[in-house]
C-alpha cells in the first residue's frame, strides 16, 4: 500500500530498493511540480483473510520456498536460499535454531498478523540489513493506532476463518483493539490445524501435517514527538511433519519481545530498537507416517540492538546514520537413549555453547537531486565473531553406526568415526572472526512521466552460520541429521569456510500508459558470488543397497559462483463498464540461472522458468480472478546432490470474494483440474522412502485440488 506521509518531511523518504523488485517508485514525478513525501509499506492486510503461513503473501512479490514443514518453507529469492535471505520480523533478526532449519524467521509469525510487507531483492540498501547476499524479507505486525478520545476504550477487532479441503486444514485468526489518543493495546492471535495433504492423484503426501498457534500483545504511547512500542510474542508448534527430513519438530516453543522507540527532532529522526527472543526446540517422531526413535534438542537466543538517527541535510537530502548489535547463541545435543548401542551411553553434544556476534555500523546518504534523479549510496561494515566449545559423541569408546542398514563401523574407520572427530574438533581452532564491508548504489531516473529507469549495483557479504561451521560429525547419521536442503544427503562442517561475498548488478525500465492503464516493467539482474558456501562430495552410502537409493556424504567448500536472471512484469485494465465491472490483467515471466564456475555445474534448488497469468474483476462488493501458472521441466540440477529432475506442469486457480461493511467472504478453488505435479523446489520425500524404499528418494509432489473457504468479520 502507498500512501502520503502523515508529516511532510524530507528525513521521512522511504529506502527505495524496491525498484528491484519492480515495485513502483516511491516517489510522485511532475516536470514543474514540487515533489510529494510518501512512503512505501509493501501491501497491507486490510480483511485478514490471509491465515497461516506468510508465503501466500510474499509469493505474490516474487519469492519462491523451498518446501519444509506447513508453516516453515524456507524463502528463496534470485536463486539464493538460506540464511542467505535476511529476514526481519518487525526489524528483529531471528536465527534459525536447528540444523534442519525447521524454525526460520518467517514461522514465528501468522498471515493474519502482518499489516504490512516488502521484499527487496539482490540490490538493497545497507539500512535494510547486513549479513545476506540475496536480499531482504521485512515482515511487519507493529502498527499502533489510536483514537481521537482520551479515554481508553474499545477500538477495533476481527475473527478470521478458513478450511481447505486438500489437507482438512483448519486455520482461525483473532485480533482485539483497545485505544485512545496516546495509548494503545493490540493482541493478535492465530491457529492452524492440518492433517498430510493429497496430491492431484489422490495419494497422501506423508508427513505432511502440521498444527501450530502465535500470539503476540502490542502496546504503545505517543506523544507529540515520541513513540513507544513494546511487543510480547509466544508460539507453541508441538508437532510439524517435515516430509524431505529424517527428523520431525515434536516442539518449539518460544517467548519474545521487542521494544522501539522513535523520536523526531525539527531536522533529524532518532529510532532505536532492542530484540529478544528465546526457544526451545525439539525434533524427534510423532507419527506412524515416519516412525524412528531419536530425539534431539537445541536451546537457543536472539538479543539485538538497533539504534538509528536520520538527518535531513536539506529539504531534499539525508543521511542515516546507524549502529547494531546481534549476540545468537545456542546449545545442541541428541540425548542419549538408555540401552542403546548405537545413541548412547551419553549425550551426542553437537553444538556447544555457540556463539555468532554481530557488531555492525552504517552510514547512508540519500537524495532528490531534482525532480527526475534520486540516489540512494551506503556503506556498511560489520565485525562477525563465531565460535563454541568442546563436543562429544554418544561413546568416546564406541564409532557410530550407519543409518537404514545400521552396519557397525569399526575404530580403524577413522572417516566415520565420531569419537575421533570429536578429538579432532576439540584440538583445533573453535573460534574466528570476519570483517566484512557492504556498499550499495541505487538511482531512479525519471525519463518521463510515463518512463523511469532504475539501476542498482551492490557488494553483499555473510558469514557462514554456525552449522555450515561447526557441525563436526562424520558418520553416516550424524551427518544426515545436519542439512536444510531436504535432499537426503548428509553435510559436515568446515570451520575454514570464509565468507560470501557477491557482486550484484541490477536495472529495471519502467514503462506506463500516459491514462494508467497498463504498466509494463522489466528487470535484468546479474550476480558474481566469490566464496559461495555449497558442498563437495567426501564419500557415498546407500542404506537400502538398491540403485536409487543412494546418497552422498558432503562437506561445506567455498567455491565460486554466478547467477542471473530476467523478470518481466505487466498489469493492464482490459475492460471497464458499468454492468459487467472493471477487468485487470496480470502477467509475469521469470527465469533464473546459478552454476559454479569450477564445474558449471548448476547450482542446487533453482527454480526453472515460470509464468503467470491473472485476469480479475471487480463489480461492486465481488471481486473474482481467474490465475493461470505455468512452470517449464527442470533438467539443469545439482549432481552432487542426487537433485531431482521435475516435469513442466501448470495451474489453474479459480477465486471469488465479497466484501460488506464489516464481513468479507471467500471461496477458492486451488489446483482446478487436479493436477499431479512434483516440486522443483521440493526435494525428495524420505518419508516415503521410510515407508516404502522401493521408489527410491522421488521428488515431493505439490497439492492437489483443494475447495477454500474463508470468513472474516470486523468489529
Amino acid at each position: 500500500m502507498v500512501y502520503k506521509s502523515k508529516t511532510q518531511k524530507t528525513y521521512l523518504l522511504s529506502p527505495v530498493a524496491l525498484f528491484i523488485s519492480g515495485v513502483l517508485s516511491p516517489f510522485a514525478f511532475a516536470d514543474d511540480t514540487p515533489l510529494e513525501v510518501i512512503e512505501v509499506h509493501g501491501h497491507a492486510q486490510n480483511k485478514h483473510l490471509a491465515l497461516g503461513s506468510s508465503e501466500s503473501l510474499l509469493s505474490d512479490l516474487g519469492v519462491d520456498f523451498s518446501a519444509a514443514g506447513g508453516v516453515s518453507n524456507l524463502p528463496i529469492l534470485n536463486g539464493l536460499m538460506g540464511d542467505r535471505v535476511k529476514v526481519l520480523i518487525d526489524g528483529a533478526d531471528v536465527t534459525a535454531a536447528c540444523a534442519n532449519h525447521m524454525n526460520p524467521p518467517l514461522s514465528y509469525i501468522s498471515a493474519n498478523q502482518i499489516t504490512s510487507y516488502n521484499v527487496v531483492a539482490g540490490v538493497s540498501p545497507v539500512s535494510s540489513g547486513g549479513d545476506n547476499i540475496a536480499g531482504v524479507i521485512s515482515v511487519n505486525s507493529i502498527s499502533p493506532q489510536y483514537s481521537d478520545s482520551n479515554e481508553l476504550g474499545w477500538h477495533s477487532g476481527y475473527v478470521s476463518a478458513k478450511y481447505s479441503s486438500v489437507d482438512n486444514g483448519r486455520k482461525l485468526g483473532v485480533g482485539a483493539r483497545l485505544a485512545s489518543d496516546t495509548f494503545s493495546l493490540n493482541y493478535q492471535g492465530s491457529f492452524s490445524d492440518a492433517d498430510s495433504y493429497e496430491d492431484g492423484n489422490g495419494d497422501v503426501v506423508l508427513d505432511t501435517l502440521y498444527r501450530a498457534q502465535n500470539h503476540s500483545l502490542t502496546a504503545a504511547m505517543r506523544d507529540d514527538k515520541q513513540q513507544l512500542v513494546i511487543k510480547l510474542t509466544h508460539q507453541k508448534i508441538p508437532y510439524q511433519g517435515f516430509a524431505n527430513q529424517y527428523m520431525d519438530m515434536t516442539d518449539n516453543t518460544s517467548y519474545g519481545a521487542i521494544a522501539q522507540y522513535k523520536r523526531s527532532f525539527d531536522n533529524s529522526e532518532l529510532e532505536g530498537q532492542v530484540n529478544w527472543h528465546s526457544v526451545k526446540h525439539e525434533m524427534g517422531f510423532f507419527s506412524e507416517e515416519k516412525t524412528g526413535m531419536m530425539p534431539m534438542k537445541t536451546d537457543a537466543q536472539d538479543i539485538s540492538t538497533q539504534l538509528k538517527w536520520r538527518i535531513a541535510l536539506n529539504k531534499n537530502s539525508s543521511i542515516l546514520l546507524a549502529q547494531e548489535y546481534y549476540n545468537y547463541s545456542i546449545d545442541d545435543w541428541w540425548p542419549g537413549i538408555e540401552g542403546s548401542t548405537m545413541m548412547g551411553p551419553d549425550d551426542y553434544v553437537n553444538i556447544n555453547n555457540g556463539k555468532r556476534e554481530r557488531i555492525a555500523a552504517f552510514a547512508e546518504f540519500e537524495s532528490q537531486i531534482n525532480t527526475k534523479l534520486w540516489l540512494n549510496v551506503g556503506v556498511r561494515i560489520e565485525s562477525i565473531n563465531t565460535h563454541v566449545g568442546e563436543v562429544q559423541s554418544y561413546n568416546d569408546g564406541m564409532s557410530m553406526m550407519g543409518i537404514g542398514s545400521m552396519e557397525t563401523m569399526t575404530m580403524s574407520d577413522t572417516s566415520t568415526d565420531n569419537s575421533i572427530a570429536a578429538q579432532n574438533f576439540n584440538a583445533a581452532n573453535r573460534d574466528k572472526t570476519d570483517t566484512i564491508v557492504d556498499a550499495n548504489l541505487l538511482i531512479n531516473y525519471q525519463i518521463t512521466n510515463y518512463d523511469e529507469l532504475q539501476f542498482g549495483l551492490a557488494r553483499k557479504n555473510r558469514a557462514p552460520n554456525l552449522y555450515e561451521r561447526y557441525s563436526w560429525g562424520v558418520s553416516n547419521m550424524a551427518t544426515t541429521m545436519i542439512g536444510w536442503y531436504g535432499d537426503g544427503n548428509g553435510y559436515i562442517g568446515n570451520p575454514d569456510l570464509d565468507v560470501e561475498t557477491a557482486h550484484t548488478i541490477s536495472a529495471t525500465y519502467i514503462k506506463q500508459a500516459k491514462d494508467d492503464g497498463w504498466r509494463l516493467s522489466t528487470n535484468v539482474w546479474y550476480t558474481d558470488v566469490n566464496d559461495y558456501i555449497d558442498a563437495d562430495i567426501v564419500r557415498s552410502f546407500n542404506s537400502y543397497d538398491l540403485d536409487n537409493t543412494a546418497r552422498n556424504i558432503l562437506q561445506f567448500t567455498n567455491v565460486d559462483a554466478i547467477l542471473y536472471g530476467a523478470k518481466i512484469d505487466l498489469t493492464a485494465n482490459i475492460y471497464e463498464f458499468k454492468d459487467l465491472g472493471n477487468w485487470q490483467l496480470h502477467a509475469n515471466v521469470t527465469n533464473t540461472r546459478g552454476k559454479r564456475d569450477d564445474t558449471n555445474q548448476p547450482l542446487y534448488q533453482i527454480k526453472p522458468l515460470q509464468t503467470q497469468l491473472g485476469i480479475s474483476q471487480q463489480i461492486n462488493r465481488f471481486e473474482n480472478a481467474l490465475s493461470w501458472q505455468w512452470v517449464d521441466a527442470k533438467s539443469r540440477v545439482d549432481n552432487n546432490r542426487f537433485e531431482n529432475q521435475t516435469d513442466s506442469y501448470s495451474l489453474i486457480n479459480l477465486s471469488s470474494k465479497a466484501t460488506w461493511d464489516s464481513l468479507t467472504l471467500s471461496a477458492e478453488v486451488s489446483n482446478v483440474f487436479d493436477e499431479y505435479y512434483q516440486l522443483p523446489l521440493g526435494g525428495v520425500s524420505i518419508a516415503a522412502l521410510k515407508q516404502d524404499s522401493g521408489n527410491g528418494f522421488e521428488q515431493l509432489a505439490g497439492q492437489g485440488r483443494s475447495f477454500n473457504v474463508s470468513v472474516s468479520y470486523a468489529f
